[in-house]
């Protein structure tokens, strides 16, 4: 029996906590929080203890653990937990800095330990397919990526404040889908282009960032990404991608309650995209978590790794310095 300590007892944790307690030969141990109420909740729930990281770390049954804290935690986490020798599964991004991701990296490799940072639309089953059959070569070389990547509605001032803003925040995983489809092959990103507006609520102007951004990025090989994203979408989660290929193209639409279209003689209807993330991407959060612990098991390499998070981040970075200087961005 693997134990496990978890650290986050919020939205995001209670999520990975139910997908821990799912699995076979995996028990949750350890549930630390600072808010001394919420961790006791979530370990009523799962059978684990309210612990805190020093307990978690110093447990020599714990052989992994999964970082669901704010982003601001990350960073002491990873390089904690590395340095005590426990495997590591970690929610985007790395940290706000790339600097610091990079050091964490290093510090991951030098401990040589495992790290897999929590890109789940990778692991989501109508994009995994997709790339899957692309990588089969069903429609030719890829050549163009367009990501559409929409919230149902922005999340609080107090949050959007602390984020680091809209591309490191809720672009990280599409700059991260970007490197999945296109660069698969060693291509990289060279040029960025990145425009923002505030079109949603003024008061997202007033704290620094943007609501509405379009980006454009070429590869070395000339490959081309575009991806559009809005805190605003009336009608639901809107998260779509379509690869252009040299002999045709994968298009990924969005999730639905029911696949039943209603015909009528006032038009066709369908039901609305899924709520929200938590709903959208259900099955790839346990997807990504048995992922993760079926290559601590043999010994494989995650399928995103602490270097991926950096490379989002470097991306998320070249980003936000062309909406500011409104000038692309070359890499």
């Amino acid at each position: 029996m693997n134990h496990v300590a978890l650290f986050g007892a919020g939205r995001i944790g209670r999520i990975h906590a139910a997908n821990l307690c799912s699995l076979p030969g995996l028990r949750l141990t350890h549930v630390c929080d600072p808010v001394p109420e919420q961790a006791a909740a979530l370990a009523q729930i799962t059978g684990a203890a309210a612990s805190t990281p020093e307990a978690a770390l110093a447990d020599p049954a714990v052989q992994a653990v999964v970082i669901a804290s704010p982003t601001s935690t990350h960073y002491e986490l990873i390089e904690r937990s590395a340095a005590a020798g426990k495997h590591i599964f970690c929610e985007k991004p790395v940290d706000l800095s790339a600097e610091r991701a990079r050091e964490c990296a290093a510090r991951v490799r030098a401990a040589d330990v495992a790290c897999m940072i929590g890109f789940q639309r990778r692991f989501d089953p109508t994009f995994e397919q997709a790339v899957a059959e692309l990588r089969r070569g069903e429609i030719g070389e890829p050549e163009m990526l367009i990501v559409t990547s929409r919230d149902p509605a922005a999340p609080p001032a107090d949050y959007i404040r602390h984020s680091g803003g809209i591309f490191r925040d809720m672009l990280i995983h599409d700059f991260d889908v970007f490197r999945w489809v296109l660069c698969a092959d060693g291509d990289e990103a060279q040029w960025i282009s990145a425009a923002g507006s505030v079109l949603t609520d003024p008061a997202i102007a007033e704290l620094g960032d943007a609501d509405s951004t379009a980006v454009t990025i070429r590869t070395r090989k000339g490959r081309l990404c575009q991806i559009n994203t809005s805190r605003r979408a009336a009608y639901g989660y809107d998260q779509r991608f379509e690869i252009l290929g040299s002999r045709g193209m994968l298009q990924c639409g969005n999730e639905t309650r029911t696949r039943v279209l209603r015909w009528g003689a006032d038009g066709v209807r369908a039901d609305n995209p899924e709520a929200f993330f938590l709903q959208r991407y259900a099955a790839a959060y346990r997807a990504e978590i048995s992922h993760f612990f079926a290559c601590l098991q043999s010994g494989a390499r995650p399928g995103t790794t602490v270097e991926d998070g950096v490379q989002a981040q470097l991306l998320a970075d070249a980003a936000a310095a062309s909406w500011a200087s409104g000038a692309p961005v070359t890499l």
